[in-house]
């Protein structure tokens, strides 16, 4: 979504980076880059405005003149002000005191309100709630539906009396929702309302009607963040016709400029509470203003990175495989394909290296990724009998051609799967025997190795004697003073000389 803005933003500070100071030509000619991007990215006018004149006040004063690196104070100031435009800090639902609380969603149709809907209810039941559908949206064909599907799929309930498509009062069903909540005992109730592809007196006035009949502790209004200035508009009159507590940003994923995100907060004063970032119930989370900043610097995201690994791997399989890589057991096929799904399970690999730090300089080879190269592996190796996991050498021409049959790839690909992953096997040893690596297991010799392996001896049979008759190491006369009683051999003292007279650090 913002990786035009993002390339834009790095360029403009890495000119920067060369300077040791910054002249008022140059924090005019930096802020003139940037209101440039942002305006290319399709952010609000009002909006550019406002955040360049932020910028250059705080460039002009002592924080950038009496920085070190005041090209690097201006990254974080432009970072620190992307952060206050998108919203400061992270904005949480707010739950009722009494349950069930009310979740009403509006906006566009097109937006994705129903299949926001669903993954709002996924994520709220995998936070430890007992959330409830509501089909309101009795006007477009199909909605109720689609949103029972995704119920089934979500594994919540869903309150769908009506069946749709033209047929029922949109408001009463609202209105009985709370009361089949409230028996049932749900403690959160999102209702999916009807929406139009453009703003008209009709859709305003049915969604004031269920706003007003179920009092909802928070609406939601869900922006499609792809359509541009037109966010603006949209938003305002929504704003004015239904009021909103919160914005949703849907497909986050596409190749739009972004400038919706940047606009909406600004113009309606409302955070953006949650996003959507793809066609799959798991793609949505909250919404945190200072790592969508950093990321639009290409600054990346590690701590979404931490928290989606978190959420996805299960903690006694990470342990049992870090134990096995620990005690230097042999690392199998099976081994590297449970953790190729484990990694699988976070995402598509593209998303999840665009949340390192610095990969925008490496877009195009990050577009290149094929999550589909993947499954051909994971397809290879179940094609292999659990022998040939357990060991790849005995993979002759006969077994690699059945297994590529097996498989639906070529001779060349298995060929090129085993090579690597021997090759990958004796780093990951050398890794556990701590060949180079600091602080890994067995990296110092067991007591018996050191037994077994005794005196070097030479090949040179006059070296090889003199090795066996070796004379004891001359001590210096000074002692037992660690490197200092070293001396060479062959060295001796002067006569008369007293060591004891000497200033050594520590005597007193």
């Amino acid at each position: 979504m913002f990786e035009t803005l993002s390339d834009r933003l790095t360029s403009v500070f890495s000119s920067l980076r060369s300077r040791g100071r910054l002249s008022e030509a140059d924090i005019d000619a930096t802020c003139r880059e940037i209101r440039i991007a942002l305006l290319e990215a399709d952010v609000a006018l009002p909006v550019v405005k406002a955040f360049i004149a932020r910028v250059k006040e705080r460039a002009r004063g002592a924080e950038v003149s009496q920085a070190l690196n005041p090209a690097q104070q201006v990254v974080k100031i432009v970072h620190d002000e992307l952060i206050e435009v998108l919203g400061g800090e992270t904005r949480r639902i707010r739950f009722a005191k009494t349950p069930p609380t009310v979740i009403m969603l509006a906006g566009l149709q097109g937006a994705g309100k129903t299949t926001l809907a669903g993954k709002l209810a996924k994520w709220l039941r995998d936070q430890g709630h007992a959330p409830l559908l509501v089909a309101c949206d009795l006007q477009r064909p199909n909605a109720v539906q689609q949103l029972t599907v995704l119920a089934e799929r979500a594994g919540v309930a869903i309150f769908a009396p009506e069946p749709g498509n033209g047929v029922g009062d949109p408001v009463a069903v609202a209105r009985q929702s709370i009361d089949h909540a409230k028996r049932k005992q749900y403690d959160v109730v999102i209702v999916d309302t009807a929406g139009r592809l453009g703003i008209d007196e009709e859709m305003m006035r049915q969604a004031a009607d269920i706003r007003d009949a179920i009092n909802p502790d928070e609406v939601l209004f869900v922006l499609d963040a792809m359509i541009g200035q037109d966010a603006v508009n949209t938003a305002r009159a929504f704003m004015e016709g239904v009021g909103f507590d919160g914005v949703v940003l849907t497909k986050l994923d596409g190749d739009a400029r972004g400038g919706a995100a940047l606009s909406v907060r600004q113009i309606t004063g409302r955070p953006i509470m949650f996003a959507s970032t793809g066609e799959k119930l798991e793609d949505f989370d909250v919404f945190h203003p200072d790592r969508m900043a950093s990321r639009i610097l290409d600054m990346g995201d590690i701590l979404t990175l931490i928290e989606q690994a978190q959420r996805t791997f299960d903690e006694r399989e990470a342990a049992k495989m870090a134990d096995k890589l620990a005690s230097g057991e042999s690392f199998t096929l099976d081994d590297f394909l449970e953790q190729m799904m484990m990694v699988r399970r976070l995402g598509p690999i593209k998303n999840l290296l665009a949340m390192m730090p610095g990969i925008g300089q490496f877009r195009d080879q990050l577009n290149q990724i094929d999550d589909r190269d993947l499954d051909r592996i994971a397809a290879i190796i179940r094609s292999m009998t659990p022998e040939e996991r357990r060991d790849p050498r005995i993979i002759n021409g006969s077994r690699r051609a059945r297994i590529a049959r097996g498989s639906g790839v070529s001779v060349s690909a298995v060929n090129n799967l085993v090579v690597r992953f021997l090759e990958w096997q004796k780093m990951m040893k050398r890794m556990t025997q701590g060949m180079g690596f600091p602080g890994m297991p067995g990296g110092r010799k067991s007591q018996k190795q050191k037994a077994k392996k005794g005196r070097r001896v030479s090949g040179d049979p006059r070296k090889a004697a003199l090795g066996k008759a070796a004379p004891p190491k001359r001590q210096g006369a000074l002692g037992n003073l660690g490197v200092l009683g070293q001396l060479p051999s062959g060295l001796d003292l002067p006569p008369g000389f007293d060591p004891s007279k000497l200033k050594l650090p520590g005597q007193n």
